[in-house]
């Protein structure tokens, strides 16, 4: 295997774009479904907008399930290829498949089986709970492709195929945009289905993905997707990913979760609220797609430097990286500045009022908090978890979000009862009361540890 070159000053940067345009492709089309979802589903009715905005939860739930078991495999996959160990990323790869599989399966009967009584969770709206049920239930195939999709796109992105990874997502992307033309208006005398053809089209695109992985499995020389690996025994590959994957899987679902609180939060506080709100989370995910690539490139990166032993190579690159990640942050605040008027104008065909009124604010409060978010993200998702350090995060995100955001939600919209914006603001505040403990400890530099082992399969 072709080791990674020792970067210069000008190396790194080279390095990092290389990984980061086909990431940043890769989220821009993710950004550009859910999108879709809004801008179509605005030809049916805000009440249908409302309610895949509300039921998705559950999907970016899982997905943050899977993003925090892709991390563990990241982490180790990246170190060691910077290694040369792949026999070793294969058995991580085993290892990722017994967690995601089963969590997919149980989110997929869940949807299934009892879809109603998940949508309850975020609102008590009869119309809005029916429309959710019949989404939730369509997208319960979706949610099994996930379960082994995730894991093989994360050993590619890791031994820098990315290009390949972002392939992948390109296809299920386009054809999902595709599909929900299709089934939203009826084209092609197919039945106008509203949210159950978006939840149709996302789980035929994700099944079609799924597909493409066996193919590009078959073609690879060194990086499959095989179920038999699942079985690979390795105690101590094994104690790693648990010790390193948890904490980064518990970060994230503790994460995604108290931001699905938000939508709790929201949703009690009327329709008008949950609509605007399913503009700006549009809006935002643009808005954060550079820099949010930039720390996916960054860790992958860290990675292979740190794989190979070079460790003040890596903290150099982790500055770089800094500085990198506070232009795209501002960056991302003039994206969503500037998409202010042309969203304001086309809500306006759907929206009330009151809603436009909602809307607006919260574009403006986005302009900021997306600088917050990318240099939390950077350092927590990208550089300390590149040095093997997961558990950080964990702790620093459970305690802002539910010893400080979802609380302060709660009491500010149903104990003090404030106006909308001003429980939107407070809940807006988390990424920011994070900064000092987050940039003190990338200050220390303890997060920065090879983590790789020798002899892995000498016992065998």
């Amino acid at each position: 295997m072709e080791k990674t070159r020792r970067l210069g000053r000008d190396d790194f940067y080279s390095q990092i774009f290389k990984l980061v345009l086909p990431i940043i492709i890769q989220n821009l089309l993710s950004a550009a479904v859910s999108s879709a979802d809004v801008v179509m589903l605005n030809y049916v009715g805000q009440s249908s907008i409302s309610a895949v905005s509300l039921a998705a939860q559950y999907a970016s739930v899982l997905f943050m399930v899977f993003y925090g078991l892709g991390t563990g495999v990241t982490i180790l996959c990246a170190q060691y290829y910077g290694k040369g160990d792949m026999r070793a990323i294969q058995a991580v790869e085993g290892i990722a498949m017994r967690f995601s599989i089963p969590i997919a399966a149980a989110f997929s009967a869940a949807a299934l089986l009892i879809p109603d009584k998940m949508m309850l969770l975020f609102t008590n709206d009869a119309e809005l709970i029916s429309i959710g049920a019949s989404y939730l239930r369509c997208m319960s195939g979706a949610y099994l492709c996930w379960g082994v999709v995730e894991v093989y796109l994360a050993v590619l992105r890791s031994v820098n195929r990315v290009v390949v990874s972002t392939a992948m997502n390109v296809l299920a992307f386009t054809l999902n945009i595709i599909l929900n033309a299709v089934w939203i208006f009826g084209l092609f005398g197919a039945p106008r289905l509203g949210a159950m053809g978006v939840a149709l089209a996302t789980s035929l695109s994700r099944l079609i993905e799924l597909a493409a992985c066996v193919v590009v499995s078959m073609r690879s020389k060194d990086v499959h997707l095989n179920l038999r690996y699942i079985f690979v025994r390795n105690k101590l590959l094994f104690s790693d990913f648990v010790r390193l994957s948890l904490p980064a899987l518990g970060n994230d679902v503790s994460w995604s979760v108290a931001f699905s609180m938000y939508s709790v939060i929201i949703g009690h506080l009327g329709t008008d609220a949950v609509a605007a709100n399913s503009f700006v989370v549009v809006v935002r995910n643009f808005g954060t797609i550079l820099c949010f690539g930039m720390a996916s490139a960054g860790g992958i990166l860290l990675g292979n430097i740190i794989g190979e032993n070079k460790l003040e190579e890596a903290r150099e690159g982790a500055k770089k990286l800094m500085k990198l990640t506070v232009i795209t942050g501002a960056i991302g605040g003039v994206i969503v500045l500037a998409a202010m008027p042309l969203v304001m104008a086309y809500a306006r065909e759907s929206l009330s009022e009151q809603a436009m009124y909602y809307l607006r604010n919260m574009l403006l409060i986005n302009t900021y908090y997306v600088m917050g978010a990318a240099v939390n993200t950077t350092l927590i998702a990208g550089v300390f978890r590149a040095g093997g350090d997961s558990r950080f995060g964990f702790v620093c995100d459970t305690i802002d979000m539910w010893c400080y955001a979802v609380p302060l939600g709660f009491i500010a919209a149903f104990a003090l009862k404030l106006p909308v914006m001003w429980v939107y603001f407070l809940l807006c505040t988390d990424e920011f009361v994070k900064w000092p403990w987050v940039i003190g400890h990338y200050r220390k530099g303890t997060w920065l540890r090879n983590i790789t082992r020798e002899d892995l399969f000498t016992e065998e």
